[in-house]
């Protein structure tokens, strides 16, 4: 599901009740599957990585040991998926 913002009301007593439905809007957008992920192209280490967190490395500045491509955390090291 994607987000469409609406138009906001004119009269300022129906701000309310449009804020609460633009919110139940996009809290559907976020919560529905959806069958891709974005990954923004990181060239350092994550300050904490965690077990099974899922990055892109840009393989120059910042190489997990197999250069640029997709990488998941497990236990403590890294490794190309």
């Amino acid at each position: 599901m994607i987000y469409n913002p609406t138009i906001p009301p004119q009269d300022p007593a129906a701000l309310p009740g449009f804020l609460l439905q633009e919110l139940a809007n996009l809290r559907k957008a976020m919560e529905a599957p959806q069958p891709y992920v974005f990954l923004d192209t990181l060239n350092a280490a994550p300050l904490r990585p965690r077990e099974g967190m899922v990055v892109k490395a840009d393989g120059t500045n910042w190489n997990p040991g197999s250069g640029a491509g997709i990488y998941a955390r497990v236990g403590a090291t890294w490794v190309k998926l």
